[in-house]
């Protein structure tokens, strides 16, 4: 067994490379730098995930699990004014935690970088639109049970609300306090439309 290299957990160093993308971003969170976190030697992280973009992947698929998956339980909710308070609430306390970096992984990583990374840019691009997408999905769904009148511009209001998602993530990146998210989060949900108004 002498020279066989220590076994480590798959999880626990994804979780750990999860942290450092989303506090440096793709580019910013450099090969020695996941070692040094990991705690393991470059050629095991390759071997293990492949490439660093596929551990970013990975990374991105876990923060989506777990922090990053409040917006579509949030969606779930039945009513739909609930389901955007909660997604909006989630939002501003899941992005200014002291213990975690501030904004949104998926909307920060890689929003500029270099020509080599492009993939990555468009991949989480892609990440970005799928939100927007789940919005106006709901959005219709409430339309046509009701909750919302028949008149309602779903697909503007659903990229409104997208934009202003993705727009907490840069503020509280920002450092603007989760107080002064929340007063502008109930202006914009004055915006949906109430059937009984």
């Amino acid at each position: 067994m002498a020279g066989r290299p220590r076994e480590f957990d798959k999880q626990q160093a994804l979780r750990k490379a999860m942290r450092l993308f989303w506090e440096h971003g793709y580019e910013g969170t450099s090969m020695s730098a996941l070692v040094s976190a990991l705690g393991i030697a470059s050629a095991r992280i390759y071997a293990a995930f492949g490439s660093k973009q596929q551990l970013f992947e990975e990374a991105v698929a876990l923060y989506e699990s777990a922090e990053g998956g409040f917006a579509d339980r949030a969606l779930a909710l039945p009513d739909i004014h609930q389901a955007l308070t909660q997604m909006f609430e989630d939002a501003i306390s899941t992005y200014t935690r002291a213990d975690e970096p501030r904004g949104c992984l998926v909307v920060s990583a890689a929003s500029g970088v270099a020509p080599d990374n492009l993939a990555v840019q468009q991949w989480l691009s892609g990440h970005r639109r799928q939100r927007t997408e789940s919005i106006v999905e709901r959005l219709r769904q409430a339309r046509e049970q009701g909750q919302l009148p028949a008149d309602t511009q779903v697909e503007a209001l659903g990229h409104f609300y997208a934009t202003f998602l993705h727009g907490i993530s840069v503020q509280a990146r920002d450092g603007v306090p989760a107080h002064d998210l929340r007063e502008a989060s109930r202006q914009a949900l004055t915006l949906l439309p109430n059937t009984q108004g």
